[in-house]
């Protein structure tokens, strides 16, 4: 796409879903780290996402986690989120935290512990009524530690029990999200360790049955592009979550680690219609903002990810396509290759502007006083984090 109307025009469509759980307390399995200034509800983890969506113009979608933004008055939440600017996009489970889910949950070997972590997940359905929210977004830690712990294939029939009782409640506009991770914390076998076994599950399932892509989630050189073009191709990629990794599940800030990755992931996202309203693909961050402030990081992961689509918009399509089909190898890379090389900050200045936005939202963000100012405010209470 090389008219640069048309690439304003697809980067001031773009929506980019920040996570309420980005806002809160984060850490390692060694040290949860506090900061000033840190919501302490849900209402206030919406506060500091339309910070983002303020300054950035594109993030006006907020991911819940149940039970971690569970509220007594959903419907209330839903209309705060609106006064905002904002509304509420995918509902995320957790069937991980509890000490009944030690040796699994949809999956356990107890079926009393697998009717406990399903009827959370319809609990997730509920809530997606209450706050109007299209996605409910599934990731199991399920999984041995050793050989021999349990049966593989009947934990999979087990899986398949829960996720199918699931789909039958999600309404005619609801999507199930499968994602899935390779490992950790089980560290032998992974219920749903890879792209292949989200994708036979939601194949089964049927067409409201969609698989998650982490970038985080792969084995070192697996080519995650190849992943987004071919499920892209069979109408199953339903989401993307961004973030970076140096070694593992590092959940850092979308581009930290392998800005060119991320090219790459986008030039497939936009050659493949992957951007189209249509296709319907929700680009959400999952991160954990650990020793960084987090709304500034928030918003450094949102620009970094409208930097990559920017240059992936930017790729000669015809002369990559006449590259291609002439076998010219190293063209057909240059063409990438200039795309990715060029500075797309002007660009996106001049998109910011024309929606009437800072040219710099990172900047606008520090020289706004909103950081201080939640610092000063929110003094007391407990605040939110991992487990809260």
């Amino acid at each position: 796409m090389s008219d640069v109307s048309a690439v304003k025009a697809a980067l001031k469509s773009q929506v980019i879903e920040t996570p309420s759980w980005g806002y809160g307390n984060s850490g390692t399995r060694f040290k949860v780290f506090a900061q000033p200034g840190v919501p302490r509800d849900p209402f206030e983890k919406l506060a500091d996402a339309s910070q983002v969506h303020a300054h950035t113009g594109v993030a006006p979608k907020v991911s819940l986690h149940i039970p971690w933004d569970r509220v007594e008055d959903y419907a209330a939440l839903t209309r705060y989120a609106g006064d905002l600017g904002l509304r509420i996009g995918a509902i995320n489970s957790n069937v991980f935290q509890d000490d009944d889910f030690k040796l699994g949950s949809v999956t356990h070997p107890d079926p009393k512990v697998r009717r406990k972590a399903t009827d959370h997940l319809l609990e997730c359905v509920d809530i997606m009524d209450a706050t109007d929210s299209p996605d409910l977004k599934l990731w199991f830690s399920d999984g041995t530690n050793y050989p021999g712990q349990d049966d593989i294939a009947g934990r999979q029939d087990r899986l398949a029990e829960a996720l199918a009782e699931v789909y039958e409640r999600l309404g005619d506009d609801q999507r199930m999200l499968l994602e899935y991770k390779l490992f950790e914390p089980a560290f032998y076998t992974t219920d749903v360790p890879d792209w292949g076994t989200s994708y036979a599950h939601c194949l089964k399932l049927g067409p409201k049955a969609q698989v998650v892509v982490d970038t985080g989630h792969h084995a070192p050189g697996t080519n995650i592009e190849f992943i987004v073009a071919f499920l892209l191709r069979e109408g199953k990629l339903g989401a993307f979550d961004f973030n970076s990794r140096f070694y593992a599940d590092d959940d850092l800030m979308a581009g930290a680690a392998d800005p060119f990755q991320l090219f790459r992931i986008m030039h497939e996202v936009v050659k493949n219609g992957g951007l189209e309203a249509e296709t319907n693909v929700n680009f959400m961050l999952d991160q954990c903002h650990n020793i960084e402030a987090k709304i500034p990081a928030v918003i450094r992961s949102v620009t970094n990810v409208q930097e990559a689509t920017a240059k992936a918009l930017l790729i000669d399509a015809e002369a990559l396509s006449e590259a291609q089909r002439s076998g010219d190898v190293l063209a057909s890379n240059g063409v990438l290759m200039d795309a990715f090389n060029t500075d797309v900050r002007p660009l996106l200045a001049e998109v910011r502007e024309e929606l009437g936005l800072a040219r710099d939202p990172f900047a606008a963000y520090l020289a706004s006083g909103n950081q201080e100012r939640i610092s000063a405010d929110r003094v007391g209470g407990e605040q939110a984090g991992w487990g809260a």
